[in-house]
């Protein structure tokens, strides 16, 4: 059974940053890309960025490039995401994926930035 658990959320200034945590069971991690995407209340599942297996490339959505960084420990089943430079409009859930955001997801962890 696929089993995400994401961690790390919280409450934070704007400008702030956090480093949100996803650990991943059920599956043979490093043969999957995985993925983090968020969802604001009201709002559909936004993409946020892909860490590729194989190669092992980031990759971005133009809101986040230069303030999230993504990166994975295939030996501790985790995929991380460092949100630094938080903005308001930040607020929302963050999920981690297996493979995409129609993949298998977590519970999520949210994050609220707000003055």
């Amino acid at each position: 059974e696929v089993k995400l658990v994401e961690s790390g959320g919280g409450l934070v200034q704007p400008g702030g940053s956090l480093r949100l945590s996803c650990l991943a069971s059920g599956f043979t991690f490093s043969d999957h890309d995985m993925v983090w995407g968020r969802q604001a209340p009201g709002k559909g599942v936004e993409w946020l960025s892909t860490f590729t297996t194989g190669d092992g490339r980031p990759f971005y959505a133009d809101s986040v490039k230069g303030r999230f960084t993504i990166s994975r420990d295939n030996a501790k089943n985790t995929v991380y995401l460092q949100l630094n430079s938080l903005k308001i409009e930040d607020t929302a859930m963050y999920y981690c994926y297996k493979d995409s955001i129609l993949g298998s997801r977590g519970q999520g962890t949210q994050v609220t930035v707000s003055s």
